[in-house]
């Protein structure tokens, strides 16, 4: 099998792990090509607004496990490949030499044996920094199962790793991937948290993991706790959720048509209410087992508290703003500095960047709403004024290497 169709498989396999977006890797070197120190490598956007890409491939799709839900299981009938480990290096050096790419994601089935990946993965890695003296990006799956020394020796040279939690719960992991354990995943999780404490330039971009959603039945309230869990003990920088894609039939997971994709949303802003916002789970669902699916959650949770509102920006604390739909970190931030000099009005707040269209029911201005008959507004009309139409309608697909479609830009907002 050639080089070119390895990638085309391998490539494709790759798609249905998300957890590749990444940046904030300040690894010193003064040698050899490439860079992250400037402003960071990522699968999608930079702080700064940049797309950048990253060559995103498996190093093999043979696999000795049977997780119900994957493509590459070994109870698949599919085309099977594997790269050698100079074969992913020269791919990697001779696509960012052409500007393709400005990093590496590799991930891998297990083929063989745990050790045996890992360390396919641990000497692509050395291979790329030290032969070829690579200093771009790279972030690296740590396989479950697999040697410590292993893990610790590819942290080394990796930018960022990450193992994937799976499924929100024990019971669903043992119902759709009986060949791993808790433990298994979690031992290296916290491995890869306590050495990074302890060792400056161990994967000193953070690790990341991955949750499929959509595959069992367990409930939104569980997903972001755990979330919120992951994120205190271990440290991540991110959790990822992906939607599940149906791709076998398997009587063990439940009947999906298409991907949860509003709901795969709606998580990932709860996600970013508890990073970003100082939100808890308990907060977000208090009797509600999962996330409305017609309004965010930042929404859902005022709604259910009006008698904290109206706000008045001029006064509020920063706390209390950002808690405001509509209002976010940087908007709250410009409130603050700018009512030292003047009160605030509506016009004020829209030139700051406050999306007045969900503010407008929750704030006043020196005591006056946006529009009169605003006062007292019931929660069920302010809802029904701000549910998002035809969002589960819109085609949204994850982008692939090998894709010829021409994308449109993608214009993010505050929540």
């Amino acid at each position: 099998m050639d080089i070119l169709e390895k990638l085309q498989i391998l490539g494709a396999a790759a798609k249905y792990d998300v957890s590749c977006a990444s940046s904030g890797s300040k690894r010193e070197t003064n040698y050899g090509i490439g860079s992250t120190f400037t402003a960071g490598i990522c699968h999608s956007w930079t702080d700064d607004g940049r797309c950048i890409s990253l060559l995103k491939i498996l190093f093999t799709n043979e696999c000795i496990f049977d997780c119900a839900y994957c493509v590459n299981r070994k109870s698949n009938d599919i085309k099977r490949a594997t790269f050698t480990p100079f074969e992913i290096a020269e791919l990697t050096i001779n696509f960012y030499k052409r500007n393709y790419i400005e990093g590496l994601f590799l991930s891998s089935a297990i083929k063989n044996s745990p050790d045996w990946t890992m360390e396919m993965l641990y000497k692509t890695v050395y291979l790329l920094r030290y032969k070829y003296q690579f200093n771009g990006y790279i972030h690296v799956k740590a396989i479950p199962y697999a040697s410590l020394d292993l893990i610790r020796k590819t942290g080394f040279l990796a930018d960022r790793m990450s193992v994937n939690i799976e499924l929100p719960s024990e019971k669903s992991l043992k119902l759709l991937c009986p060949n791993k354990t808790k433990e298994s995943i979690l031992k290296p999780m916290e491995f890869i948290t306590k050495v990074g404490e302890e060792e400056r330039n161990f994967v000193s971009a953070g690790q990341s993991t991955q949750m499929i959603i959509g595959a069992t039945d367990d409930s939104d309230r569980k997903i972001i706790t755990l979330s919120q869990n992951l994120y205190k003990k271990f440290k991540l920088k991110r959790v990822y959720y992906s939607a599940y894609t149906p791709v076998n039939d398997d009587p063990r997971i439940l009947k999906v048509e298409k991907p949860p994709l509003l709901r795969e949303h709606r998580l990932y802003q709860a996600d970013w209410l508890i990073r970003v916002y100082n939100f808890t789970a308990d907060e977000l669902f208090e009797k509600d087992e999962n996330l409305d699916l017609e309004v965010d959650p930042k929404v859902m949770w005022a709604l259910r508290h009006l008698d904290r509102f109206p706000v008045e920006v001029n006064r509020a604390s920063y706390e209390d703003l950002i808690r405001v739909p509509g209002i976010g970190i940087k908007s709250a931030r410009r409130i603050i500095k700018n009512r030292i000099f003047h009160s605030l009005d509506f016009d004020d707040l829209k030139k700051i960047g406050v999306v007045l269209k969900r503010a407008k029911y929750f704030i006043t201005c020196n005591g006056k709403t946006y529009e009169r008959h605003l006062i007292d507004t019931a929660p069920e009309k302010i809802k029904l004024q701000l549910i998002e139409k035809r969002v589960a309608e819109q085609k949204v697909h994850q982008l692939s290497f090998f894709d010829t479609e021409t994308f449109g830009s993608v214009i993010t907002g505050e929540i």
